[in-house]
């Protein structure tokens, strides 16, 4: 099979690392160009010393771009909508990391992201960027937005429930386990170690953005849908969990909640139901999935509390993103959608 030649846009973060690293292992992709403005002339190697030794890329400009197959863009939010017109004359396909295109109206980008969207035009272009949900529309796709990674993990968990009717629609609850990558790579006093150590900080309890495209996504399947989110960063690099407390329908039993489940996902290849009776790892649990595509969903259902609790977890820089961008480019490109995604974690880690 033919390789692709593909370059990433914002190259020297933590999920543009996370694409290089798993794009230079690619069978079908040649890496052509990684851009940094602040890092233009030096080797990958100096933000990413993971892959040391495996390239000899060197850092460029933007506007030292070349023409390519497939364009990755890795920039800050509202960077990329300022930029899309050049990009679109670099490549005919491109995927967004970013959260530029992810709502499909202006009005909802504008209250989420309190900013005007420079490119409302292009807003239906883009394709959300979960294949479990858009496979057949990201298959045709010239522009794919990956989806947020709390959006992410939240969305696949809920799907399936809301989907088959299991639970109330307006009363979902979803309690989020923050990672500190996902503040990225740009030091703040937050991320000061001082003030990130040992914490286990509520930074955003109520109103957090990813609830726009939790619904938007979720609500062909539950018209009266409403989420809440409560955001916690926790004492950890890398993983995603969310606990999510839902209201039964109806009088369901765990069989139901497995038939839904199973429903949806017994064939797709990076989704992996954890329920068991005993051990260390009975649920989900983002540590195992460092650097892997896999989002692995359980649940716990209580007959007394009348409550369904749904688990996620998944890698932020994974499934999360990087790994969710190359699920996109192998679809859109007709390769085996594993391709490059293969990798099973580690344990212990």
């Amino acid at each position: 099979m033919k390789k692709i030649n593909v370059s990433i846009v914002g190259a020297s973060g933590y999920a543009g690392g996370e694409l290089l690293r798993i794009l230079l292992f690619h069978p079908h992709v040649n890496v052509l160009q990684v851009t940094s403005r602040t890092l233009a002339g030096q080797p990958v190697g100096v933000a990413h010393p993971n892959v040391r030794g495996i390239t000899d890329l060197i850092f460029c400009l933007p506007q030292e771009l070349k023409a390519c197959d497939m364009l990755f863009i890795s920039l800050p939010n509202t960077l990329s909508m300022q930029n899309m017109a050049g990009f679109g004359k670099i490549a005919r396909k491109i995927i967004d990391l970013g959260a530029d295109f992810r709502l499909n109206s202006q009005d909802a980008f504008a209250y989420w992201y309190k900013k005007e969207h420079s490119l409302p035009n292009l807003l239906s272009k883009f394709i959300y960027g979960l294949a479990e949900l858009h496979r057949s529309e990201i298959k045709k796709a010239k522009y794919v937005a990956c989806a947020g990674c709390e959006a992410t993990v939240s969305i696949l968990t809920l799907y399936p429930l809301l989907k088959h009717k299991l639970i109330e629609e307006d009363s979902i609850i979803i309690d989020a386990k923050m990672s500190s990558s996902q503040g990225g790579h740009v030091l703040t006093s937050a991320s000061h170690h001082p003030e990130r150590a040992g914490v286990v900080r509520s930074y955003k309890p109520v109103d957090h953005r990813h609830a726009g495209e939790i619904e938007q996504e979720l609500s062909p399947f539950a018209k009266k849908i409403k989420v809440a989110v409560s955001a916690t960063t926790i004492e950890m690099v890398r993983g995603l969990l969310v606990t999510i407390h839902t209201r039964p329908k109806k009088e369901i039993s765990e069989k139901d909640v497995w038939k839904a489940y199973r429903s949806e996902y017994s064939k797709e290849p990076f989704i992996r139901i954890v329920k068991e009776a005993t051990g260390n790892y009975r649920y989900p649990e983002p540590k195992i999935l460092t650097g892997t595509n896999y989002c692995d969903i359980g649940f716990a259902l209580s007959e007394r509390e009348n409550r369904l609790v749904a688990i996620g977890a998944i890698d932020n820089l994974g499934k999360g993103t990087a790994g969710q961008a190359v699920q996109a480019m192998n679809i859109m490109s007709g390769f085996p959608e594993t391709a490059g995604l293969t990798f099973p974690g580690l344990h212990p880690i």
